[in-house]
């Protein structure tokens, strides 16, 4: 299974069942450049989700604790947007790991 197409589609599709294992491996293991810069570029696609996750995670205990218990619309607000574009990134995140993968393959 030394076919480079396979393994650089197969690190940006991992994000469904091993988003950092299975990218890192095949970084480890290959001989191509090719397949290296694949590996890394989805590492990092793995990572940006959780990233933005805990910069959002944070956002919510400051709001939390900043905010005065009285103004109730304003923390909800907060999460609500930050929970909203968590989602975006996320889903925007998988569309482009199927992209890459698809133009690997082809």
């Amino acid at each position: 299974m030394e076919n480079p197409k396979i393994l650089s589609a197969f690190s940006y599709l991992s994000i469904f069942f091993a988003p950092f294992i299975v990218p890192l491996i095949v970084y480890l293991v290959a001989k191509d450049r090719d397949v290296k810069s694949h590996a890394i570029r989805a590492l990092i696609s793995h990572l940006i989700p959780v990233v933005f996750g805990i910069l959002f995670f944070i956002v919510f205990i400051f709001s939390t604790f900043r905010l005065d218990p009285a103004s109730g619309n304003t923390f909800l607000i907060i999460w609500l947007t930050s929970f909203a574009i968590y989602t975006i990134v996320s889903i925007g995140i998988v569309i482009w790991n199927i992209v890459q993968a698809v133009r690997v393959i082809r």
